[in-house]
């Protein structure tokens, strides 16, 4: 079993970053994510949002993975959260479906409102193989790796919806980004920058790494960014 654990502090209120979160697919970095749809949805006799997603994800295994060790590249995520808006915290947990005797992988995400109006999110995962044949630990070892280097492109991803966000907070928004939402910014081809963003380390429980949290502008960012959201 192999564990991962970081913190991060947002300079954006808890609300912001809360919807950017539940927004956050589709977008330009999340090719590997087919498809990503409301299970169900309701609001708790507390006032909080309940809500449970079913997401079809896409990935590929390592050279080293024996022949017909999956059926298939895709795998079924389940998503839950539950945003507490009086008291400004969200949680939201993620485990894989299938494949789970080769590796269950289950992510907890906890955002909540900071001093300052700043809000602080920790992440934690835990990667569990019961496959066999001595190479546990290894696929552990991949799992953990793989987590963590797509942890920055995930992060561009969302700052990406967390940029919009910042500068549509007048508009009107909804779970399908309507054009309104998306004439918030102009597109201006392949040299555009990468959006600015104010997240920093905070410090708390890192077990297993300290990931920078600036990535490097991407040349043709915004390319097909229309029909992602479309």
């Amino acid at each position: 079993m192999k564990f991962y654990s970081q913190t991060f502090l947002y300079d954006d209120p808890w609300s912001i970053v809360s919807l950017a979160y539940l927004l956050r697919y589709p977008n330009p970095y999340a090719s590997h994510i087919l498809s990503c749809d409301v299970i169900s949805r309701e609001v708790t006799p507390q006032g909080s949002l309940r809500t449970t997603r079913l997401i079809l994800k896409t990935g590929s295994l390592p050279r080293w993975a024996p022949k017909g060790m999956v059926s298939r590249a895709e795998s079924w995520v389940l998503e839950e959260s539950e945003v507490d808006p009086l008291g400004k915290v969200m949680r939201c947990t993620t485990k894989n479906l299938d494949h789970v005797k080769v590796m269950r992988v289950e992510e907890h995400i906890h955002i909540r409102q900071a001093e300052d109006g700043k809000t602080l999110q920790t992440t934690e995962a835990k990667f569990v193989s019961g496959f066999g044949w001595g190479l546990t630990k290894k696929i552990e070892n991949y799992g953990l790796a793989k987590f963590k280097s797509n942890l920055q492109r995930s992060r561009e991803g969302f700052f990406v919806i967390l940029d919009l966000i910042r500068q549509s907070r007048m508009q009107p928004m909804t779970m399908g980004a309507p054009s309104s939402f998306l004439a918030a910014r102009s597109f201006s081809g392949s040299d555009t920058k990468a959006p600015a963003h104010h997240e920093v380390p905070a410090n708390g429980d890192i077990r297993e790494d300290s990931a920078s949290s600036t990535g490097p502008a991407r040349r043709g960012y915004w390319a097909g960014w229309r029909s992602w959201l479309g």
